[in-house]
């Protein structure tokens, strides 16, 4: 690589990490952890890249790009952030900025994304407000790679007039992207209606549904589902509104392609809704995310007895080997019904034992908690994570990705066992203090001081 890189951001670990990487690439590298000294610097015409953090000491980086895309159209800007919820992409979008990457980034993946910014002209079509609440409302949470995926291709679709498509199965959250895509859009002072099979059975039934939507959106719940009359119906109106209609956006459970085979899809329907197609993973194929999850559902108790909560890493644990047939949805009623019912601060294992004791699927998990080895559980999750790409490779850098799955895990739960004391956890990590030190701010594991277990 070769160019200059301005580097932004308050972790002076990762300036330090940033620079050393970019530097032995190629590149000369200016970093500041102060936005002023940012902006002074794309002011002075310095700089063919940016990386910046989002949230900075004097400002917000988000709200930096429209000036530098003002002052330097062709300055592509990367955005990190330890802000990973479906609102920071959203907005890095919106703002035009030339990628997005949530903390903790992979390495190798972040200096392929510069490389690019170095020898491409992103294409932007300026800086847009979003009229929105705050992200964290959204119970679309997740670090996982396949839901910082999905957060870009929702951002991507927003504002476009394409249909999609949105599969999953039960309780992904397809209803909620859905509404996402319409709340946060251009449409979203219009109708938003949502319509199933059984409300579409007359053919006559769509076009009123659609002069009622009017230039809002239309929801069709299980588009296959739909009566043949109706998808008939559809697929001729579809036709006749043109560009300045109604936007259609339908869910389905059943994969588009086999409900085409089955004969419960029209073809010509599918062609018509399936513009654009975003994908939503099941809950046990993000296994990472139920721990950040779990997190938010406790924290919605807001005003209730399960306001100040929170999960051992054994109870974590516990959940994490559930296979959760319900997904998302079965995980929030259970985690705010164990916040309203745990007597204690901490919910520990034997309470969600509890919780899951009558749930599906559960009995297999308690039986071989204590029995698996973790060689085992780490590659049932590595091969879940290679078969949920199908026919193509995973990103490149799946070695570091790993380690720090396994990584982070270990350091909290031993710094749980230790009361918070980095001394005791180092010593029984068997590794030197200041490297553990600085595993914590890499991998932004929180320390909290408590009595350690005996």
């Amino acid at each position: 690589m070769d160019g200059t890189i301005l580097v932004a951001d308050d972790d002076r670990t990762i300036r330090t990490v940033l620079t050393q990487a970019l530097t032995r690439a190629g590149c000369r590298v200016h970093a500041t952890s102060s936005l002023t000294m940012l902006m002074t610097w794309v002011a002075e015409g310095r700089g063919d890249a940016v990386i910046t953090d989002v949230m900075m000491p004097d400002g917000n980086g988000l709200d930096m790009l429209p000036k530098i895309h003002a002052d330097r159209p062709n300055l592509p800007v990367i955005v990190i952030s330890a802000q990973n919820t479906i609102m920071t992409a959203i907005k890095a979008n919106e703002a035009a900025a030339f990628d997005y990457l949530p903390k903790p980034f992979d390495l190798p993946d972040l200096m392929s994304r510069v490389s690019r910014a170095l020898s491409s002209r992103p294409k932007r079509s300026g800086a847009q407000d979003v009229q929105a609440e705050d992200g964290n409302e959204l119970p679309l949470v997740g670090r996982s790679a396949v839901m910082q995926a999905l957060y870009k291709s929702i951002a991507r679709v927003m504002n476009t007039n394409l249909p999609v498509t949105i599969t999953g199965a039960s309780g992904t959250g397809k209803t909620l992207v859905a509404r996402i895509l319409h709340d946060y859009s251009d449409r979203r002072a219009a109708p938003f209606v949502t319509v199933s099979g059984p409300e579409l059975a007359e053919s006559d039934n769509v076009e009123r549904v659609l002069s009622r939507v009017k230039q809002g959106s239309l929801l069709i719940e299980e588009v296959s589902q739909l009566p043949d009359a109706a998808q008939v119906a559809l697929v001729r109106l579809l036709d006749q509104q043109g560009a300045d209609g109604a936007r259609v956006i339908c869910t389905s459970q059943e994969d588009p392609i086999q409900a085409i085979e089955n004969g419960t899809l029209r073809e010509d329907l599918y062609y018509r809704v399936s513009a654009a197609t975003l994908a939503l993973p099941a809950l046990c194929d993000r296994v990472e995310d139920i721990s950040p999850l779990a997190s938010h559902f406790l924290s919605r108790n807001e005003g209730q007895p399960g306001q100040n909560r929170h999960i051992s890493a054994e109870a974590v644990a516990l959940l994490s080997a559930y296979g959760w047939p319900g997904n998302v949805r079965q995980l929030e009623n259970t985690i705010r019904r164990l916040g309203l019912d745990a007597r204690n601060p901490e919910i520990g294992r034997e309470e969600v034992v509890q919780a899951l004791g009558s749930q599906p699927e559960i009995q297999p998990v308690l039986a071989g908690y204590n029995r698996e080895k973790l060689s085992d559980s780490v590659g049932r999750h590595v091969q879940r994570y290679f078969d949920l790409h199908g026919n193509m490779l995973p990103p490149a850098g799946l070695y570091a990705r790993i380690l720090r799955e396994v990584e982070v895990p270990l350091l909290e739960i031993a710094l749980n066992a230790t009361g918070g004391n980095q001394a005791k956890c180092a010593d029984l990590l068997g590794i030197n203090r200041n490297t553990l030190r600085k595993k914590l701010t890499e991998l932004d594991i929180e320390v909290t001081r408590r009595r350690k277990l005996m």
